[in-house]
């Protein structure tokens, strides 16, 4: 065996499957636990998803919003055990897969329209 099938193998056990199946550009709520000292709280960051990047236990994905008119990134380790639980608010519908154009825009343009499913 090659060392990247003892690291898959090792690893295996810590990938969480619990992990909803989102993308880019989707509008997502994060709940990720924060420790300030003693006390634990959950606290939820919402906004869209602009990149993924895909390394295996290391893959980690960020999440851009505005808040009070000043662009706020995150980049969280999707198999972190302090994410409490992902929801996908909202698809959108983009055509590339990192999304870095969103920092240049401000307002109603930085609006990412939603993906429609018919079924």
């Amino acid at each position: 065996m090659n060392r990247q099938e003892i690291l898959r193998k090792v690893t295996e056990h810590q990938l969480r499957k619990d992990i909803p199946d989102f993308r880019p550009g989707d509008r997502v709520r994060v709940y990720y636990s924060v420790v300030e000292g003693d006390k634990r709280r959950i606290q939820p960051f919402e906004g869209d998803v602009i990149r993924i990047r895909r390394a295996g236990i290391a893959t980690t994905f960020t999440v851009r919003k505005s808040s009070f008119g000043i662009g706020v990134e995150r980049i969280f380790p999707l198999h972190s055990p302090l994410i409490q639980k992902i929801e996908i608010l909202r698809r959108g519908r983009v055509r590339r897969a990192k999304l870095y154009y969103l920092r240049k825009l401000t307002g109603k343009k930085s609006k990412i329209p939603e993906l429609k499913i018919y079924k």
